[in-house]
C-alpha cells in the first residue's frame, strides 16, 4: 500500500486545473492516410519505435554548435546557468511556457475574487498604470535623445557664442531657415581643411565612445535590438537584454552614435529602449514580474510607444507592434498599446524638444494633389525600393560574415575606421554634411513652404542637383551597409528613409523638368485643368513616397508603414500612391530576396540562430514527429513513486536537461506527467527545509484516500519502508502534458507550436500509448530550418536561404532538455 503523501508547503505556482493524465492529440486515421498518400512516397516509412527501457540517468552525445552573435556573459562556459537559482522560473536562453503562464494567471484571477474590493480594483487598473508609466517615460527619453543628438550634430560644425549648450537652430532662432549668415554661430576655424579635421575628429570621438561604453558595460546595447525583441516576444528568454545597464548604455550610446553623424538612426533602438523601460517597470508589479507571458503583452505596448514617439504616429505604432514585433497580440493588448502610444506622443508634444510643436523633426504637411500620370513613377520607386532593399540585406549579411571573421575582437577600432570614412565623405559632400534628420527634413519639404533654398533643391533643380542627389544616395547606401551591424546602437529606419528620399527627390525633379519642357504633351493634360497649380509636379512628394518604398523593401513593413507615412505627412490624399508603392516594394523584395518575406529582421534572426517561429512561417516538408523527436532511450526520466530526494538531486546535478517526463516506472513507460527543472529544484529545496532527509520518497502521481496507487503496475523497492510517508510532488508538476502519437504529421505539429505557444510535446506510441520520446521547440525549429535549406538551396535570387541560415542553437546545454 502506498504511504499517504504529506502536503508540501508553501504551495507551488498554480497549473492548469484539469484532470490528471496526458492530453493526447491524434489525427483521424483516414485524414492521415490521405496525407501520406498525397505527400509521402512509397519509400517513406514510420520511424522505428524504441523498445529499450529508460535509464535513470542517461546523457546524450555532446556536439559543438554555433553560438549566437548576441554577447553571452557566460559564453566560455558550456552551461549558461551552471548554478541556477531554484526560485528562477526560466533559465537563460530558454523558452517560456505560454500555456502554463496563462493558466497561472487564470488561477491568480480566481484567487483574487476572494480578496477585498480594493485589491480587485487595483488589479484591474494595474495594466493601465503600467502602460501609462511606460508611455510617459518613453516620451521623456525620446525628447532627451532628440535634444542631445541635435546638439552633438551641430557641435561638429561649431559653437554658439550666446551659450555653448545651444544648438545651431536655437542659437540662430531669429534667422531664416536656409541661406543665411548667423553671427552668433561661430565655426571652429575658417580653414576648410582644419574644419574637416575637427568635423571628422568629433565623428570618431562620439562613435568610439559609444562603442567603448557598449563593450565595457552593456554588450546587449549594440545593434538595433528589434530581432532580439521579436524573439523575446516569441517566448525566448535573454536575461540582461532588457536590464537597467542595457537601458542606460543604450540611451547614451544611441545619442552618441546618431550625434556622430554615422549612417544610422535612433528609431529602431527606441524600440529596444521602450522594452527595457517596460521590463524594469514591470518588476514593481507582481502581476507582471512573476508571469513572463503577461510581461510580453506589456512589451508589445512599449514597442507601440517607441514608434509613436519616433515618427509621431500613435496608430502606426500600434500597427507596427501588431504586424512586425508581437507574437501574440490579444484584444486587450491592442487597447493598452494604443493608450501607451498616445501617452508617449502627448508627453513628447508637451516637452516640445524642437520648439516647433512637431513630434518629429522631418514632419511635414503635404498640401498639393498628385496626378494620374505620376503613378508609373511611383511604382518605379517601389520597384527600386524592393531591389535596393533585397540587395542591402544580401550585402549586409556578407559584411557581417566578414566582420565576425576578421573584426570580432576589434569592435572599437572598426567603429573608429567607419567613423573616419563617414566623417571625411560627409564633410566633402554638400548634402551629407548636415545631420541625417536635417537632410530628410529638407528633402520632404515643398519649396513653397520654406524661405530660401537648400543647396539648389528649389532654385536650381537641374541635372547637377539630380547627380548630387543620386551620388549622395549611393554613398549613403554604402555607408549604411558597413555601419549597420557594428557594435554600437544603430537603427536602419532613418538610413533607409534617407536613401529613398534622395532617390525620390531626384526622380521628382526629373519628372518636373520633363513636364516643364513639354507642357502641352497629352501625357500632362491634368496639369492644365483649372484651377492650375504651379508647379504641376511637386518633387517633395516623390521624396516621401521613395522613403516609404525603400523602407518597405528593407523591412517588408506594409500596413504599419503606410499609416506611419499618413500620420507623418497628414496627407490622406496620398493613400493610394503610398499603398501601391509599399506593396510593390515588398513584392519585388520578396521575389528577388527569396527569403519568404522575412526582411532584414527575419534574416538577422536566422543568421543569429534565435529560436523564433514566425506566425507566417509555413512548413513545406513532409514527415512525422517520430522522425525528429529525441527518443526515450536518450532521455532522463522520473519514476512516479519510487524515487527519493537524493536520487532526484543527483539526477539534476549530473544532467543538464531542463525537464523530465514522468512515467509509472518499473519498466512501464505510461506517461503520468512532466516536471521542469526549476520546479523540481524549488520543490526539493522546500522539501529538505520542511521535512529534511535525502531518503524521503517522492510521489509524482495521484492516489486515493487510502494511499493506494489506483493505476499502478509498480510496487515499492524492497528496501523501502511501507510506513514511511512520501512527499506529495503533484502540485509541482504538469500532470496534463500535451502528447502526440509518433505518426502525427510535422506540419500540424508546427501549427500547434505557433498558435499555442507550446514549449514541448511528449511523443507516445499510437497503439500502447507508452512514451516514445520528446519534441522541443528548438528541435522543431532546427528541423524546419533544415527543410527550408534543402527546399530552397537551388533557388534563384539574391541570397537563397540555404546560403544564409544558421543552426538554431544557442548552447548545447539548452538543447539537452526542455527549452
Amino acid at each position: 500500500m502506498l504511504p499517504t503523501p504529506t502536503p508540501l508547503l508553501p504551495p507551488a505556482p498554480p497549473t492548469t486545473p484539469i484532470p490528471h493524465g496526458p492530453v493526447s492529440v491524434a489525427t483521424p486515421a483516414s485524414a492521415y492516410q490521405r496525407l501520406r498518400e498525397g505527400l509521402l512516397g512509397a519509400e517513406d516509412e514510420s520511424p522505428e519505435a524504441s523498445s529499450s527501457s529508460p535509464a535513470r540517468i542517461k546523457h546524450r552525445s555532446t556536439t559543438t554548435h554555433s553560438q549566437p552573435s548576441t554577447p553571452n556573459p557566460n559564453s566560455s562556459n558550456p552551461n549558461p546557468n551552471p548554478n541556477p537559482n531554484p526560485n528562477e522560473k526560466y533559465a537563460n536562453f530558454a523558452t517560456i511556457d505560454w500555456i502554463r503562464d496563462e493558466a497561472a494567471d487564470r488561477m491568480r484571477s480566481r484567487t483574487l475574487k476572494r480578496k477585498t474590493v480594493l485589491a480587485r480594483v487595483f488589479n484591474g487598473v494595474t495594466a493601465w498604470i503600467v502602460v501609462l508609466l511606460i508611455g510617459a517615460a518613453m516620451g521623456v527619453c525620446a525628447a532627451v535623445i532628440d535634444i542631445a543628438t541635435i546638439w552633438l550634430n551641430d557641435l561638429r560644425d561649431g559653437r554658439c557664442e550666446a551659450g555653448f549648450y545651444l544648438n545651431k537652430k536655437f542659437c540662430c532662432w531669429h534667422r531664416p531657415e536656409t541661406n543665411y549668415t548667423c553671427r552668433e554661430w561661430i565655426p571652429w576655424t575658417t580653414s576648410s581643411f582644419l574644419q574637416c579635421v575637427i568635423y571628422t575628429f568629433f565623428c570618431i570621438a562620439f562613435a568610439s565612445l559609444s562603442a567603448l561604453l557598449v563593450k565595457l558595460y552593456a554588450p546587449y546595447a549594440a545593434g538595433e535590438g528589434i530581432p532580439e525583441i521579436k524573439t523575446i516576444l516569441g517566448g525566448f528568454v535573454i536575461k540582461k537584454f532588457l536590464g537597467v545597464w542595457t537601458l542606460i548604455i543604450k540611451i547614451i550610446g544611441v545619442t552618441l552614435s546618431v550625434g556622430s553623424g554615422l549612417s544610422l538612426g535612433k528609431e529602431g533602438p527606441l524600440v529596444h529602449i521602450a522594452c527595457c523601460i517596460g521590463n524594469i517597470i514591470a518588476r514593481f508589479f507582481p502581476k507582471y514580474r512573476d508571469n513572463e507571458a503577461k510581461k510580453r503583452h506589456l512589451l508589445s505596448a512599449a514597442s507601440a510607444a517607441a514608434i509613436s514617439v519616433a515618427f509621431g504616429a500613435p496608430v502606426g505604432g500600434v500597427l507596427f507592434s501588431m504586424e512586425e514585433i508581437s507574437y501574440y497580440f490579444p484584444y486587450k493588448t491592442m487597447w493598452r498599446s494604443f493608450f501607451c502610444a498616445m501617452v508617449g506622443a502627448i508627453v513628447l508634444r508637451l516637452m516640445n524638444p524642437f520648439r516647433t510643436g512637431k513630434l518629429v523633426w522631418f514632419e511635414v504637411k503635404l498640401s498639393r494633389r498628385w496626378h494620374d500620370f505620376e503613378l508609373p513613377a511611383f511604382i518605379l520607386l517601389g520597384v527600386l525600393g524592393g531591389l535596393v532593399g533585397a540587395f542591402f540585406i544580401k550585402l549586409n549579411s556578407q559584411v557581417s560574415i566578414h566582420r565576425k571573421k576578421y573584426w570580432r575582437n576589434y569592435p572599437i577600432l572598426e567603429v573608429a575606421i567607419v567613423a573616419l570614412i563617414t566623417g571625411i565623405i560627409g564633410f566633402l559632400h554638400i548634402y551629407l554634411r548636415v545631420s541625417t534628420v536635417d537632410l530628410v527634413a529638407n528633402l520632404f519639404r515643398e519649396c513653397a513652404d520654406i524661405t530660401g533654398d537648400f543647396h539648389g533643391l528649389c532654385t536650381n533643380p537641374g541635372a547637377q542637383v539630380i547627380f548630387l542627389l543620386l551620388f549622395a544616395a549611393w554613398i549613403k547606401f554604402a555607408l549604411t551597409v558597413i555601419t549597420f551591424g557594428t557594435q554600437i546602437p544603430a537603427g536602419i529606419f532613418l538610413p533607409s528613409i534617407t536613401i529613398g528620399a534622395l532617390v525620390g527627390r531626384a526622380l521628382g525633379i526629373l519628372m518636373s523638368m520633363i513636364q516643364k519642357a513639354h507642357p502641352e504633351d497629352p501625357f500632362f493634360t491634368s496639369c492644365t485643368i483649372k484651377p492650375v497649380v504651379t508647379p504641376c509636379i511637386t518633387p517633395a512628394t516623390y521624396s516621401i513616397i521613395g522613403a516609404a518604398a525603400f523602407l518597405a523593401g528593407t523591412t517588408r513593413m506594409t500596413m504599419s508603414l503606410t499609416v506611419i507615412m499618413f500620420e507623418l505627412t497628414g496627407a490622406l490624399s496620398y493613400m493610394l500612391p503610398i499603398m501601391g508603392t509599399v506593396l510593390t516594394a515588398k513584392w519585388v523584395a520578396d521575389y528577388v530576396g527569396q527569403d519568404g518575406g522575412a526582411g532584414l529582421y527575419g534574416e538577422l534572426i536566422a543568421v543569429n540562430g534565435y529560436p523564433f517561429l514566425a506566425s507566417g512561417d509555413e512548413y513545406i516538408g513532409v514527415g512525422e514527429v517520430g522522425e525528429i523527436m529525441t527518443r526515450v532511450g536518450d532521455m532522463a526520466l522520473l519514476e512516479g513513486t519510487s524515487m527519493r530526494v537524493g536520487q532526484v538531486e543527483e539526477l539534476l546535478s549530473d544532467t543538464e536537461w531542463k525537464g523530465f517526463p514522468i512515467v509509472v516506472g518499473g519498466g512501464d513507460l505510461t506517461v503520468v506527467g512532466f516536471a521542469g527543472r526549476p520546479e523540481l529544484q524549488l520543490a526539493l529545496a522546500h522539501a529538505k527545509n520542511a521535512q529534511g532527509g535525502d531518503e524521503k520518497l517522492l510521489n509524482f502521481v495521484s492516489g486515493d484516500g487510502d494511499g493506494t496507487f489506483t493505476s499502478s503496475r509498480h510496487s515499492f523497492d524492497s528496501s523501502s519502508d511501507d510506513t514511511t510517508e512520501s512527499i506529495d510532488m503533484r502540485q509541482w508538476i504538469n500532470a496534463t502534458p500535451l502528447t502526440f502519437p509518433v505518426d502525427f504529421p510535422i506540419s500540424l505539429c508546427v501549427e500547434f507550436f505557433k498558435k499555442m505557444g507550446v514549449r514541448y510535446v511528449l511523443i507516445t506510441e499510437r497503439e500502447s500509448g507508452l512514451l516514445a520520446g520528446i519534441l522541443t521547440k528548438k528541435d522543431l525549429l532546427r528541423h524546419v530550418s533544415t527543410v527550408k535549406d534543402e527546399m530552397t538551396s537551388g533557388g534563384s535570387g539574391i541570397g537563397s536561404p540555404g546560403q544564409r541560415r544558421r543552426p538554431i542553437v544557442t548552447n548545447r546545454s539548452t538543447l539537452l532538455g526542455l527549452n
